[in-house]
């Protein structure tokens, strides 16, 4: 179905609440209990999933001394102190699926990749930095798996060359709109690209991986159609961590959820009257009603009748002009509605 793919028994589309993906990422800097601790806590806010990364450093990177612009050591050391062991993650995932989630994973290399197929994973999650490593997201595709493809650094070119390889691999895949910036000020997050990339890509589920402060621009990107929204998740903001500056706690977590369901069933609908709203009309609306006893023949002014609640009685306040300058029937007291049988 166009518009609509499957993660685990997950469907993802316009007619279903946005998938929130809570990241935990490297939040857990190698531990096994603290990464346990977070999946749990996601689960407590109400996540159906949490994604956490795969990283062998050895395939994934040659040892270098580059720094993050949001770190004060190098990517390397980063990695190697954070990366979990097989066994560990299998266990992870273990537990995860044991509580009813979906264990997304996003692999930094191709043995990370051969390890989370091996594992089982129902899909994966490719991050803006090998959004365009072709020759990955050739071998990922390959697992026939859905995938969801982050797209900060790079531009619709770029992109496009990605979406052609996922589309022959005929595997369902999902675009997320990201700005690699940690965290991103408000101004650069540019939810106006997700506009961009439903006009490039039609019929494709997209959202938002979002690194600014706070749930706003997450609940901001819902009605220009992201579908899936993804923050970086700590148990605790006082842990050191190297995302925890970006990352939302439990409590945020539980509103970004509850929140984004609300704003989906709040969108699009008409400038109509609708059935639920007659209750309220009766009490809220006025009718034109006498302001003091009137004798027959007596002319209608704004002197002896005007427009009050509720809006039960025959004349509606929106008629009260035409009400003007007729005469009065018979003689009728003050304070009651006026209908129809009581003018000339």
């Amino acid at each position: 179905m166009h518009n609509q793919i499957k993660i685990g028994g997950r469907k993802i589309g316009k007619n279903f609440p946005p998938l929130v993906i809570p990241e935990i990422g490297i939040n857990h800097e190698g531990s096994y209990l603290k990464a346990k601790t977070m999946i749990k806590d996601a689960y407590k806010s109400g996540a159906e999933c949490v994604k956490f990364q795969c990283h062998i450093i050895d395939d994934e990177m040659i040892k270098n001394n580059v720094i993050p612009a949001n770190a004060k050591e190098s990517i390397w050391n980063i990695m190697k102190r954070c990366a979990l062991t097989e066994e560990e993650e299998v266990k992870l995932k273990d537990y995860t699926e044991k509580l009813g989630m979906i264990y997304l994973s996003t692999p930094f290399s191709r043995e990370a990749a051969n390890r989370l197929e091996k594992m089982d994973v129902c899909a994966y999650k490719i991050g803006s930095g090998e959004c365009n490593n072709l020759p990955l997201i050739k071998h990922i595709a390959s697992f026939g798996k859905p995938i969801i493809l982050s797209t900060g650094m790079n531009n619709i070119q770029s992109i496009r060359k990605s979406v052609s390889i996922l589309k022959s691999a005929k595997i369902d895949f999902a675009l997320l709109h990201t700005t690699s910036m940690y965290p991103t000020p408000y101004d650069k997050v540019r939810l106006g690209a997700l506009n961009d990339l439903k006009s490039n890509f039609p019929n494709t589920v997209i959202g938002l991986s979002d690194h600014s402060i706070g749930n706003y621009t997450c609940f901001a990107a819902i009605p220009y159609g992201a579908l899936i929204l993804e923050k970086h998740f700590t148990s605790n903001k006082k842990w050191k961590g190297p995302d925890i500056q970006v990352s939302i706690d439990p409590n945020e977590l539980q509103q970004l959820i509850e929140g984004s369901k609300a704003i989906k069933q709040a969108l699009d609908g008409k400038k109509n009257i609708l059935d639920g709203e007659q209750p309220t009309i009766k009490f809220a609306y006025s009718s034109v009603v006498t302001t003091r006893d009137i004798k027959k023949n007596e002319i209608f002014t704004e002197k002896n009748i005007w427009v009050k609640r509720p809006g039960t009685g025959e004349i509606p306040a929106l008629k009260y002009d035409k009400i003007l300058k007729k005469r009065a029937k018979k003689n009728i007291p003050k304070n009651k509605q006026l209908s129809y049988s009581d003018i000339s």
